[in-house]
């Protein structure tokens, strides 16, 4: 076409908007223009549609010369030209351009500048660059204000993330006017960013009152407000009701899902959408290895990977961040690795995605050695890095390492993130550095409810309960209500001091505000309850945990199950087994072993051996709940042939392993057995013994009558001995008449634990047993000197939900009389049992 050559200049320098003359000839763009003034209204048209045709081909270049070609000619250039042009610069994003065209409409004047349409235009190029200060000066000066001016800048608000001025400017524009399919789903998508379920159902009422259901892109703004907004019900029936979803409603279907921790649902989802022949985007991938990862569905995830290669998927930042996010979870950390090496132009988000998933899965060192490559290649640490970095230094305690982190982000102006001054406590408190924590606290101007926590856990972690009670009200006072997490935090802190009443108070108010519980509450308050000695109340609260609704993790029901070991309550931790075999719950390897060792502490080894037996890829803790039991029901030979066994799979034992092996053959009286294993521990095994093994071994000897030789391995032990150690060889010198040692032993003894009753008592039992009666009332006067009494022997039995406790020599209980009498008769029965044995 003629007019393509008068765009063409060699001047490098050319610009936009010179003067120079084209190229060609004055006399042919003349001649081309004095012919189109010999018919006005249609040059007029042919030079709009020839600059349209330009623009919506990507030659804004062009089009831009034919103007000023036009312009050289004092041409009548009306709005529409300038419209085209402006829409040209918003297909390509040409923002320069733009403003140099606005520039010459300016330029112009009014009748040009002030026209509705100039300005609409101007207005929708200005928003469509993200421009916002000038789109919004622009809009406010329209004296009309049409559905494609507030199209624009609610959209503009929308994308920027100004959502709530978006959702003002679509409530303004319904006095007005009427919004139509293009503005409801910015409005939808505002809504679900800020997750107004109740603004957003107004507009689903508006959409339904004007028609605009049958929308596609509508429809597909609402399943993406509801699925954020958490109500996957209701954007599962809006989805439902669609004619003919396309790939985004599929898209917003599935990342609603995920979102809300459906990950099975989306999977399902993704799978009818393959089979519907819908095209799938680096979206829809995006959220199905997101999905698969959650869940750790291994197969799925793969699947996943495999379809973005066939699919000829370029694997950039975007689509590699969730394929690397995948097999971190799943913890293939190889392929993750690779995968990482493969990604095209890695962004932070990249980096990020491997080195958080190394710090959460203890692999500190591979995680350091990424920051230091990714500070080789010139990446700047982003918050999120810095937080993986601090987490770091919080679980290895590395405070010099941590206090680089914090000075990393003071110098690039991180300190004030939440997410990062929230990490920066964790680690200063993880470290023992509570001054150094609550100074980040105090230096921080704007706090939220995290950083709030984030405090409040460091208390609770350092058991400093007091001080985290204050910090709780103090929140409150600063207008930061709290949520279930501080309530956790705060029955933490109560649990770890022992404050059982409190932590119990706390978990009650809780309750009473409409604060649920969730599953680290219920785990928290079980968990303390069993360590502080409350086992049935554990009990109860597991079984009210159920009741809620809320479904045990592992913790939960390994909490549980240790009470019911504690307290020898068999009957509760049965109905714990039942409850995981009902649920089809993972018996996982720590269930297993919980299982086994509550059966056999309570007396049920026969129960804990079939436990054992289920289980199909034993590992050595089980093995080791196992051998346990079997030592403590004395059952030393079926315990060294499940030691031995072990050799057979190829497990090593370790220390615990030794520890119950050890325990075993002591109560058995094994002593060649014993010496053997003890040999054998760092020469066969490379397991360093222990206290607890030199314990038992002494223990061992000494019970055999062995003195000599336990009194060897004492001297020759690297450690020096404890109480208990002494106590076992104080014991024995009673039984052989070992006054002398008996005396030795006895000062060491008294020097480690003078307020030990128990040490005087082993000590007069040995002078009593040498006839020495005179030396016996010296020891008891020293006893009775010093305010020492002998703690009488504890049993106790669980009947219904009552807790029948018996110390020796005591007969408060209110069926005394009934107690003793049958004792009686079983003591009758007993006696005349051994007698007519002995006759017949």
């Amino acid at each position: 076409m003629a007019y393509l050559s008068l765009t063409h200049s060699p001047n490098p320098q050319f610009s936009l908007f010179n003067s120079a003359k084209p190229t060609k000839s004055p006399h042919f763009a003349q001649t081309y223009f004095t012919n189109l003034h010999e018919n006005a209204p249609i040059a007029q048209k042919s030079n709009i549609y020839q600059v349209a045709s330009l623009c919506k081909n990507g030659q804004l270049r062009e089009a831009v010369g034919l103007l000023t070609a036009m312009e050289s000619l004092n041409l009548r250039i009306g709005p529409p030209i300038y419209g085209e042009l402006l829409q040209g610069c918003v297909f390509e994003r040409d923002f320069f351009t733009g403003q140099q065209i606005h520039a010459r409409i300016l330029k112009i004047g009014e009748p040009i500048a002030r026209n509705e349409f100039v300005e609409t235009k101007l207005l929708i190029f200005y928003a469509k660059c993200n421009a916002r200060e000038v789109a919004i000066r622009l809009f406010s000066r329209l004296e009309v204000r049409n559905v494609f001016s507030w199209a624009a800048i609610i959209g503009l608000h929308c994308r920027m993330g100004f959502h709530e001025e978006a959702l003002l400017g679509f409530c303004e524009m319904l006095k007005n006017d009427f919004p139509d399919n293009f503005v409801v789903p910015n409005a939808l998508k505002a809504c679900g960013a800020l997750k107004l379920i109740g603004f957003g159902r107004g507009v689903h009422g508006y959409v339904v009152k004007m028609g605009f259901d049958g929308c596609v892109f509508v429809g597909s703004g609402l399943v993406d407000m509801y699925g954020k907004c958490d109500e996957v019900e209701d954007a599962r029936k809006v989805f439902d009701e669609m004619l003919d979803p396309n790939t985004v409603a599929w898209n917003s279907m599935i990342v609603g899902y995920v979102q809300n921790g459906l990950n099975e649902e989306a999977i399902e989802m993704f799978y009818d959408m393959r089979a519907k022949g819908v095209e799938l985007t680096r979206v829809t991938l995006s959220s199905f290895l997101t999905a698969s990862a959650n869940l750790g569905a291994l197969e799925e995830g793969l699947q996943g990977h495999a379809i973005a290669v066939l699919g000829g998927f370029e694997v950039d930042n975007f689509l590699g961040s969730s394929i690397l996010n995948f097999y971190v979870k799943v913890g293939l950390y190889e392929e993750a690795e690779l995968v990482f090496r493969s990604v095209s132009q890695k962004d932070v988000v990249t980096w990020n995605v491997l080195i958080s998933g190394f710090v959460r899965n203890g692999r500190f060192q591979e995680a350091l050695d990424l920051c230091r490559l990714m500070r080789a290649e010139n990446m700047r640490f982003d918050s999120v890095t810095l937080t993986s970095i601090l987490s770091l230094c919080a679980d290895t305690r590395n405070m010099k390492l941590g206090k680089e982190g914090h000075c990393y982000c003071i110098r690039n102006n991180l300190e004030s993130d939440l997410a990062v001054a929230s990490s920066t406590i964790n680690m200063y408190a993880k470290c023992n550095r509570m001054n150094s924590a609550i100074q980040i606290f105090n230096s921080t101007t704007k706090r939220d409810l995290v950083l709030w926590n984030s405090l409040l856990a460091a208390y609770a972690e350092l058991g400093l309960s007091g001080e985290a009670l204050k910090l709780f009200y103090k929140m409150q006072l600063d207008g930061v209500p709290p949520n279930v997490i501080s309530y956790n935090s705060l029955i933490w802190g109560f649990l770890r001091n022992g404050q059982v009443d409190e932590a119990k108070d706390m978990f009650s108010q809780m309750q009473s505000l409409d604060i649920l519980p969730n599953l680290i509450t219920w785990t928290t308050l079980i968990s303390g309850l069993t360590q502080n000695g409350f086992g049935y109340d554990a009990i109860l609260v597991f079984q009210q945990m159920q009741e809620a609704g809320v479904q045990p993790n592992a913790v939960s029901i390994i909490s549980a199950l240790s009470a019911c070991t504690a307290m020898a309550l068999l009957h509760y931790g049965k109905t714990i087994h039942s409850y995981i075999t009902r649920h089809d719950l993972c018996l996982s390897i720590q269930i297993a072993t919980s299982l086994v060792d509550m059966y056999a502490k309570c007396g049920c080894l026969y129960q804990a051996k079939n436990v054992f037996d289920t289980v199909v890829n034993k590992e050595l803790p089980v093995y080791n709940a196992m051998i346990s039991g079997y030592a403590s029901h004395g059952q030393a030979v079926q315990a060294l042939l499940l030691f031995k066994h072990l050799e057979d799979v190829g497990l090593e034992p370790d220390s615990i392993t030794f520890t119950s092996i050890l325990s075993a053959c002591n109560h058995a009286g094994l002593v060649s057995e014993g010496l053997e294993l003890l040999n054998d521990m760092a020469s066969k095994h490379n397991v360093k013994p222990g206290m607890e093994h030199y314990g038992c071994v002494l223990s061992l000897l000494s019970k055999s009558g062995n003195l000599d030789k336990a009194y060897e391995l004492l001297e020759t032990m690297p450690y020096e001995p404890d109480a208990r150690m002494l106590g076992s060889l104080l014991a024995s010198c009673k039984e052989k008449h070992e006054t002398e040692l008996g005396e030795y032993l006895s000062e060491h003894l008294l020097q480690l634990e003078p307020g030990n009753s128990g040490n005087y008592i082993a000590l007069s039992n040995v002078y009593a047993t040498a006839g020495m009666w005179d030396v016996v009332t010296k020891v008891r006067n020293v006893m009775k000197e010093k305010g020492l009494h002998k703690n009488p022997g504890c049993s106790w039995i669980q009947i219904g939900q009552e807790l029948n406790v018996f110390v020796s020599g005591d007969g408060s209980h209110p069926k005394n009389k009934d107690i003793y009498a049958t004792l009686a008769l079983l003591g009758m029965e007993m006696h005349f049992t051994e007698h007519a044995s002995m006759i017949y």
